[in-house]
């Protein structure tokens, strides 16, 4: 008897679950499950980022969550493959309120991961294709308003006259995609930021600094970079897209424009946000706020004793933005990590004789090889095959994240035997090198902590050359008149010190404008609880706090790099746009609002 085609099985375990579903049967539909399985889903059965872990957790949630989604309309999309006995298909379907698709992979006939994510609210769908707006109203009318002149007095009124539904604190690569998202789903939103233009939270860092991740990674919703962009974008080259996006996506973006105090009417459901638009004080009242200052907060300065005594030039690396009035002098950079490298370089083409100070053993990857062998679905030769940057996007979010570290070691056995003579190199030079308390790498250290990771762009050649100096293994002491005195006795002298030491969780931004007691209801953010040092547990399987409801209501926070700006964003804008709608999304688990 000839076995099953892969899609076969698919289909026959779909048919299953879709029945079982449709009958309210929730033992028969976690039965299809296999043991160590996982749900991973993006609002459709949970209205929140979650991902479920063993059969009795989703037997759990769906007894809470079966009765209101009615899920229906399972259907495959496109073949099943099969890779070493794991068989993965594709699939949508449908529930109450939206449309879905997903990633099923099974494993003798049962389901070890599954992944559910929502595409569209129905009722509410963005109008793109064949449903994008007309654009024109073809009839003679003495009170036509042209499109420039409807944009003026939007402008005009929003924050005036009419309130925003959503104030985005932050108009990064974050807000801006974020913006651009609630914009195409009809939900009157605000960006602020602090710049005097959009995109100089890339012109203002220094000169050298280029992006670390390649262009297929990178690309904005609703318009990819063109197809001669290069791979690593420069910062001002950037800064410029980023500009030009959101006058293109028409986003309602106040310049040079600061968050002075944000308070909460429980009664009323809604904000009282005071700003700062060019020395005017502005109250705002929107439903939402959500904080897109980055993945992170505000930066970290660490207590340097004797600080008052250093004759010299002492900065944070958010302060720093040329070495150019260093050439010629003596700087030290406290840390090791990407900051501290793009620092160095930057330092030492000035002319500058650098020190690098390293605190804590540093994962480094070259540039050329994680191309080769990390980013292998966001690639030209990707896109020959067809797994566009949305495709590679859904394949990356199917997997849990705790099964990312088991991938990520076998990539890592990789890296380091392809680059050995690169890392002996290194570690000769006195650079401590790791690859994570568990050797899972560069990402999963992203994920847990956001620090101690570099991708290779021509430091580690100038730390192994002799060019940038490096003192590792030995803690500072304190800071002298002349520089750095070391615990082993040792000095280093230096004209100026440049902390490269990272930043806080985005809750202390709550705790500046909002109130402490909010932002300690609210819980930092980042990280996955994975109980590696500087990732605090409890375990949560996602990332903490981030694209989802928080402990404080109508409080969001989004941001992460490009990738993963580009991603959530359409899921923050989705649950916003619900509520706005007034569309019942229960949210099925507590907040995660763990403590540090």
């Amino acid at each position: 008897m000839l076995e099953m085609s892969p899609s076969k099985q698919a289909a026959a375990w779909l048919g299953s679950f879709s029945h079982a579903l449709e009958s309210g049967d929730v033992p028969a539909a976690s039965n299809l499950f296999v043991d160590d399985c996982y749900w991973r889903d993006l609002l459709t059965f949970t209205w929140t980022v979650t991902t479920v872990e063993g059969r009795e957790a989703i037997a759990d949630m769906l007894k809470s969550t079966l009765a209101t989604t009615k899920p229906a309309a399972w259907q495959l999309t496109g073949e099943a493959t099969s890779d070493e006995g794991t068989i993965e298909a594709w699939f949508t379907f449908e529930t109450a309120a939206a449309t879905g698709q997903g990633i099923m992979r099974l494993r003798d006939g049962r389901c070890r991961t599954l992944f559910t994510a929502m595409t569209d609210l129905k009722g509410f769908e963005e109008r793109r294709g064949a449903a994008r707006p007309l654009g024109v109203r073809h009839k003679a009318d003495p009170e036509r308003e042209t499109w420039s002149e409807a944009r003026a007095r939007e402008a005009r009124e929003l924050g005036v006259t009419e309130q925003p539904y959503c104030l985005v604190i932050g108009g990064g690569q974050g807000g801006i995609m974020l913006g651009a998202r609630l914009r195409q789903l009809g939900v009157p939103t605000i960006v602020i930021e602090k710049n005097a233009r959009p995109g100089d939270s890339w012109r203002n860092r220094y000169r050298t600094l280029v992006l670390h991740d390649p262009v297929w990674y990178d690309h904005l919703p609703y318009i990819p970079f063109p197809d001669n962009w290069p791979v690593f974008t420069p910062k001002d080259k950037m800064g410029d897209w980023l500009e030009m996006y959101t006058r293109v996506m028409e986003l309602n973006y106040w310049v040079a424009t600061r968050c002075l105090s944000a308070s909460y009417d429980e009664a009323e459901k809604e904000w009282t946000v005071v700003v700062d638009r060019v020395g005017q004080r502005i109250t705002l009242k929107p439903k939402h706020i959500v904080f897109a200052t980055g993945a992170y907060g505000p930066p970290r300065k660490i207590d340097l004793p004797g600080s008052d005594q250093f004759k010299g030039e002492l900065l944070h690396s958010s302060q720093y933005a040329s070495g150019e009035k260093f050439r010629g002098k003596k700087v030290a950079v406290i840390g090791a990590a990407s900051s501290g490298h793009d620092v160095c370089v930057d330092l030492w083409e000035s002319g500058a004789d650098v020190t690098m100070i390293q605190r804590s053993p540093t994962t480094v990857v070259k540039s050329d090889t994680l191309m080769q062998v990390g980013f292998e679905i966001f690639s030209e030769e990707a896109l020959a095959r067809g797994i566009t940057t949305e495709k590679a996007d859904m394949i990356v979010a199917a997997t849990p994240f705790a099964l990312v570290p088991k991938g990520q070691r076998a990539l890592y056995d990789v890296i380091r035997a392809r680059d050995a003579e690169f890392y002996e190199r290194l570690a000769a030079s006195g650079f401590a090198l790791d690859f994570g308390d568990d050797e899972t790498g560069l990402l999963m250290k992203a994920y847990r902590t956001g620090s101690g990771y570099y991708i290779d762009v021509g430091a580690s050649d100038l730390i192994i050359d002799g060019k940038v100096g490096i003192r590792s293994g030995v803690a500072i002491n304190s800071l002298t008149a002349k520089g750095i005195l070391f615990e082993d006795g040792s000095e280093l002298e230096a004209d100026a010190i440049v902390a490269c030491t990272g930043y806080q969780s985005m809750n202390e931004n709550v705790a500046a404008l909002v109130s402490r007691e909010v932002a300690d209801k609210v819980g930092p953010c980042w990280g996955l609880g994975s109980g590696v040092r500087g990732d605090p547990g409890p375990w949560q399987g996602e990332l903490r706090n981030m694209w989802k409801p928080t402990a404080q209501e109508a409080l969001w926070f989004h941001g992460g790099n490009l990738a993963l700006s580009r991603f959530y964003s359409k899921y923050v804008a989705l649950q916003i746009k619900a509520r706005m709608e007034g569309i019942e999304t229960p949210v099925y688990g507590a907040p995660s609002n763990a403590r540090r």
